[in-house]
C-alpha cells in the first residue's frame, strides 16, 4: 500500500516533466537533493514511531505487531519508490533526446517505451497507468480514512469519525473521505491541465503536514545535540524548500482546502469541553484562514488560475 500509493500515476509522467525543465545533470542533482531531504523525513517518522509510541506514527500503524516494524516499513517503502522514480527519469534520457521527450504527450513514459520497443510498449504503459490510478485511488482512500479515524481516536477530530464496524472498518471516516475525493474530481475538469494540476496540488498539500511533523521532531529532540536533532533539522529545512519549490499558487490553493477542515477540529474541542485553540494553534488558524482568503481573492481576480 505504501509503495502503490506513492507511485500512483505520477511515475508515468516523470520523463516528460523533467525533460521540459532540465537534462541529465539537472535530474541527478534534483533527485539527490529531493531524495536526501525525503529520506531525512522518513527517518523522522521512523524515530517518532519508536520514541513516541503514543502517537499514530503512520497510517495503519495500529495494526503493527511491533513499533519498530512501522519505522522500518516507512524507510524501505520510501527507498523502493525513490529507486523507481529516479530510474525512470534517468534511463529515459538514454533512450531518447531530451527535446523529443519534452514534446511527448502524457503519460510520457508510454512514448519513451514505444520508442524503445515498439507499439506494445505504449500499450503496456497505458494499461499500467490505468491499474496504477485505480490502485492509488484505493490506497489513498483507505489511508485518508485511516488518518481521520486515527485523529478521532486521539481526540483531534469529532467522535463520529472514530466509529468502526465489528470488522474494524471506519465507515464514517471512509464515507467522508470518499465524498471529499469526489468533490476534487468534480473540480479537475475545469482546470487547464487536470492531470498535472492534480499532481502539483498533491505535491503542495503534503509538505505542510510534513513540515509540522519535522518541526515537532525538532521540538522533542532540542536541548541536546544528537542524531535525532540533526535529522529533524534537515527534514525541516527540506520541507521548507519543498513549499518554496511548489510555488505561491499551489500554496494558496492548499490553504483553501485546509482552512475549512478547521471546523472538524473545533467540533472535537467542543465535544470535549476544551478551549477551542491554544495560542500556537490560533497562530496556525490565522495563517490558514488568511492564506485561504488570499487564495480565493487571487482566483476571483485572475491573479492565479487552475
Amino acid at each position: 500500500m505504501v509503495v502503490g500509493s506513492m507511485v500512483g500515476a505520477g511515475v508515468f509522467s516523470l520523463p516528460g516533466r523533467f525533460a521540459q525543465e532540465t537534462g541529465v545533470a539537472g535530474a541527478l542533482i534534483a533527485w539527490t537533493v529531493a531524495g536526501a531531504g525525503m529520506l531525512m523525513l522518513a527517518f523522522v517518522f521512523q524515530r517518532l514511531a519508536i520514541r513516541r509510541p503514543d502517537l499514530d506514527g503512520s497510517v495503519y500503524s495500529r495494526h503493527a505487531r511491533r513499533r519498530e516494524d512501522v519505522g522500518r516499513a516507512t524507510v524501505l517503502g520510501f527507498l523502493s519508490v525513490f529507486a523507481v522514480f529516479a530510474s525512470v527519469t534517468i534511463v529515459s534520457y538514454g533512450l531518447m533526446p531530451m527535446g523529443e521527450i519534452a514534446e511527448l504527450r502524457q503519460p510520457s513514459m508510454a512514448g519513451v517505451l514505444e520508442h524503445a520497443v515498439g507499439t506494445w510498449g505504449k500499450v503496456f504503459v497505458s494499461v499500467g497507468l490505468i491499474i496504477s490510478v485505480l490502485g492509488a485511488y484505493l490506497a489513498w482512500t483507505l489511508m485518508s480514512a485511516e488518518v481521520l479515524f486515527a485523529a478521532a481516536k486521539d481526540d483531534d477530530m469529532p467522535r463520529f469519525l472514530g466509529r468502526s464496524t465489528a470488522a474494524d472498518v471506519p465507515v464514517p471516516a471512509l464515507l467522508m473521505t470518499t465524498l471529499l475525493t469526489q468533490a476534487v474530481l468534480v473540480v479537475t475538469p475545469f482546470t487547464q491541465d487536470a492531470f498535472n494540476f492534480a499532481l502539483d496540488l498533491t505535491s503542495a498539500l503534503t509538505p505542510i503536514p510534513f513540515l509540522l511533523a519535522a518541526a515537532f521532531a525538532v521540538k522533542i529532540a532540542r536541548g541536546r545535540l544528537s542524531g535525532d536533532l540533526v535529522i529533524a533539522l534537515l527534514a525541516t529545512v527540506s520541507t521548507v524548500f519543498l513549499l518554496y519549490a511548489a510555488g505561491l499558487k499551489y500554496l494558496l490553493v492548499s490553504f483553501i482546502i485546509y482552512a475549512p477542515a478547521t471546523v472538524l477540529f473545533m467540533m472535537a474541542r467542543r465535544e470535549q469541553g476544551r478551549r477551542l485553540f491554544s495560542p500556537r494553534e490560533l497562530v496556525i488558524l490565522v495563517v490558514s484562514v488568511a492564506g485561504a482568503a488570499l487564495g480565493i481573492t487571487a482566483l476571483a481576480l485572475g491573479w492565479i488560475s487552475l
